[in-house]
């Protein structure tokens, strides 16, 4: 369940980190609100999943899932580069993310 919650917490980070572009400097009211209840939301789920598991593979974890989530709705969103050395470095943190979870004991 621990890595669930922590799915479920890099999910909304993603979301978070999104939703920051949308509130222009937390200038706009409802964007702001949504942004900030949404990353509150994600780092109380993120605690939960470090009831079990270790907090130097969780919060990697959750910090991969974001980043690598994070640079891919750029892309699509925002038309971010897709060059292939953007995409080699998503594929080693996705080899980071993958190699912690094997290696974690939970």
């Amino acid at each position: 369940m621990a890595w669930i919650y922590l799915f479920i917490a890099g999910i909304l980070e993603i979301v978070f980190a999104v939703g920051m572009k949308y509130t222009e400097g937390f200038t706009r009211l409802v964007p702001s609100v949504l942004t900030i209840a949404t990353a509150i939301t994600s780092v109380m789920i993120l605690s939960q999943s470090l009831k079990i598991l270790p907090i130097g593979t969780a919060y990697a974890v959750w910090t991969g899932i974001g980043a690598v989530g994070t640079t891919i709705v750029g892309m699509y969103l925002f038309d971010e580069p897709r060059d292939w050395l953007r995409i080699l470095c998503i594929l080693v943190i996705i080899g980071g993310i993958a190699g912690l979870k094997f290696a974690s004991a939970e």
